[in-house]
């Protein structure tokens, strides 16, 4: 766990400064103005900003300081790009430039290799789809993507494009908390997922099953076994244990009756 860090990438995260919005104001226009120094004072005073972005992706990569310089990258886009006649907050925009950034670097370098060719895909049905996006008031359908990319001459089927956009979706991590509270605890990715195969009714049952099977014969627990775990027929039982098919079938309903009352 890297939150708790002092140093990253020769950084004290402990005496990083903090700017007031005010401040930020006069710097952005300070650097928009070819301040170099005023946009330095700027990247260093959002680095809090970052530090606190890249908490969210504990667990994803080995490298806090890879994770920070990276976010760096996101946070200096940012500010070279920040439009200053807008509205808006600089934070608001700088927080999805530098997830977006860490977001890219992960992918890019997950364990999981995806190749360039389907990777190059997906990246055009995402570009394809946020162009989609700004022209119809509805998310796009995998139809209408497809019909995009091959109005800009890509040549592909739409079971590549799906394919290709599952292929690069971040794998999540079991313990990614889904729900933080501060009243109670966490609620993580791993409780919000059952086993159907392997609920704790089926465990409970099995339980119960095999405390019935120990009250019955050896000679009963064998037939039991052979008819219902091997899939054996009652004539083939009766034979391999030398007693008839008659005698096979009472035995086995009695057992039957008997683990029936336990359960």
């Amino acid at each position: 766990m890297f939150y708790n860090k002092v140093e990253i990438c020769g950084v004290n995260t402990a005496k990083l400064p903090v700017l007031t919005d005010e401040e930020k104001k006069e710097l952005l226009l300070k650097s928009k103005g070819g301040d170099r120094s005023a946009r330095q004072q700027l990247i260093d005073g959002n680095l809090r900003l970052v530090l606190s972005i890249i908490q969210r992706f504990i667990g994803r990569c080995d490298s806090a300081d890879d994770l920070f310089q990276v976010g760096c990258i996101g946070l200096i886009k940012a500010v070279d790009n920040f439009n200053t006649d807008l509205d808006v907050k600089f934070s608001t925009y700088a927080v999805p430039m530098i997830i977006g950034e860490v977001r890219r670097y992960l992918r890019d370098n997950n364990s999981i290799r995806v190749s360039r060719s389907v990777r190059d895909l997906a990246y055009k049905a995402l570009q394809a789809r946020e162009k989609l996006s700004k022209t119809i008031a509805e998310e796009p359908t995998i139809e209408q993507i497809h019909a995009c990319l091959q109005e800009s001459g890509e040549d592909c089927r739409k079971e590549d494009i799906v394919s290709a956009l599952t292929a690069i979706i971040e794998p999540v991590s079991l313990f990614e908390p889904v729900y933080n509270d501060s009243s109670s605890d966490s609620i993580y990715m791993m409780d919000q997922i059952r086993d159907e195969s392997s609920s704790d009714e089926l465990w409970l049952e099995e339980i119960a099953l095999g405390e019935a099977m120990k009250k019955l014969s050896e000679r009963e627990k064998n037939i039991i076994r052979m008819r219902f775990f091997q899939g054996r027929t009652q004539m083939e039982i009766a034979e391999e244990i030398g007693i008839s098919q008659a005698q096979v079938s009472r035995l086995e309903k009695g057992a039957l009756e008997r683990i029936k009352k336990q359960l």
